[in-house]
């Protein structure tokens, strides 16, 4: 016959065996969230027709419903922006990265005149000398003007990504730029808070061939969101965060020929310049 001591500690011993089992489960949860976040934010690879860097979305019991979690409810609030300035987006792209033009010591002011408003930037180049470098150098050219921002992130991330004239998530200035300043104190806790500029890249979590692979797309973030650091962190938002609400506030819709979830807000770069600040 089992005592009522041999029985309190039976229960007390499956109580901690199910403890464990949902911490376990939560883990591996957690560590699925986190694999998947990143995957939002690849770029397209640039050769062989393009596939995505995907990883943690492929395969897998759990694959229908880790995608339900990312992939924002559409949205049936009407548009909040303008129309498109005239002109066609940039098809130009480069062999190399551009030789470096711009002062290290300085910062930079970049200003997007968008179709939903004004967004100011502050570029940090000696943090991330390369990163501000390309950016300004396509901001010469004319390459953000007239391009689409193709993806809203407004669950579990809390971004805006631009920098694709092609408005696919493919697109690619045509060379790439080794990641910087990854271990940016700002970025505390695997979160990049509410008002830090990023680039996207193609990095896969797993492979580090897939380092060193931003190109022109680049994430506004506009709340605080939990992500690896693996993103180049290189300026922070200086003007725009209502614009950005604003975008945020008319919801997204997953596009499946991209497979991004575009903003039903109408989100075009009329113009983009920068200036030493």
């Amino acid at each position: 016959m089992v005592s009522n001591d041999q029985r309190r500690r039976q229960l007390a011993r499956e109580k901690f065996e199910r403890q464990q089992q949902r911490r376990a489960a939560a883990q591996r949860k957690t560590k699925r969230r986190n694999v998947i976040m990143a995957s939002v934010l690849a770029v397209g690879l640039a050769a062989g027709g393009a596939a995505y860097a995907s990883a943690g979305l492929a395969g897998g019991n759990d694959q229908e419903s880790d995608e339900a979690a990312v992939t924002p409810t559409p949205s049936k609030a009407p548009d909040p922006c303008g129309r498109p300035a005239k002109g066609s987006p940039s098809k130009e792209t480069w062999k190399k990265e551009p030789a470096m033009s711009i002062d290290t010591s300085a910062s930079y002011a970049v200003k997007l005149d968008t179709t939903c408003g004004q967004i100011e930037l502050k570029l940090d180049a000696g943090k991330a000398p390369h990163t501000v470098n390309s950016f300004s150098f396509l901001a010469g050219k004319g390459y953000f003007d007239h391009s689409k921002c193709h993806r809203l992130v407004d669950q579990g991330l809390f971004v805006l990504q631009c920098g694709d004239p092609a408005g696919t998530g493919r697109g690619t200035p045509g060379y790439t730029i080794p990641d910087e300043n990854l271990k940016d104190p700002r970025l505390k806790g695997n979160i990049y808070p509410a008002g830090t500029v990023a680039m996207a890249n193609r990095y896969d979590g797993r492979n580090e061939k897939t380092r060193d692979s931003g190109g022109s797309q680049f994430f506004l973030v506009y709340q605080d969101s939990q992500l690896p650091p693996n993103y180049t962190p290189f300026g922070t938002i200086t003007g725009g965060m209502d614009v950005l609400r604003k975008i945020a506030k008319a919801g997204s819709t997953l596009d499946p020929e991209t497979g991004n979830t575009a903003p039903n807000a109408t989100v075009v770069i009329d113009g983009a310049t920068v200036r030493k600040s």
